[in-house]
């Protein structure tokens, strides 16, 4: 069996090195998905509230014909939460690849690269559901049309 050197102390430093960018996206996805996941839970309850409502309250159509929107928004950030999650397992797979390369000394530059800007790109997907959602959001109360 074939057991690589131990890659030396300046090996490692270099990867620690390249591997700082995509931590701190890690980090900034970590948070992100944290508002997704609060802007969900904030949506799914008004969905849950809407549909208890009974057809006859006329107290509260103007809820049960937001449900729509509702709904489109829920879907907006699930999206938005799957995209971020991606980009977060394409990142710490970033990381992995990165040690391991440096473990058996094989050149990483390309595969990292492709991996963090494919990361990014999820990342990105994210933040333009997030916008979607939130354009639904705000107009709906400001100027009541229903959004993209």
């Amino acid at each position: 069996m074939l057991v690589p050197d131990t890659p030396s102390v300046e090996q490692i430093s270099q990867v620690i090195v390249q591997v700082t960018a995509p931590s701190f996206l890690l980090g900034a996805v970590a948070g992100f998905v944290s508002l997704l996941i609060s802007r969900m839970n904030r949506v799914t309850d008004r969905i849950q509230f809407g549909d208890v409502i009974p057809d006859g309250d006329h107290a509260r159509t103007r809820l049960k014909r937001e449900m729509p929107q509702l709904r489109r928004r829920a879907e907006l950030l699930n999206r938005a939460i799957l995209y971020s999650t991606t980009s977060a397992i394409l990142t710490c797979l970033l990381v992995i690849v990165a040690f391991v390369s440096a473990y058996f000394q094989l050149r990483h530059e390309y595969g990292v690269a492709v991996l963090f800007i494919v990361a990014l790109g999820f990342f990105t997907a994210g933040l333009v559901n997030l916008v979607r959602e939130t354009w639904i959001s705000v107009h709906e109360y400001v100027s009541g049309s229903s959004g993209p």
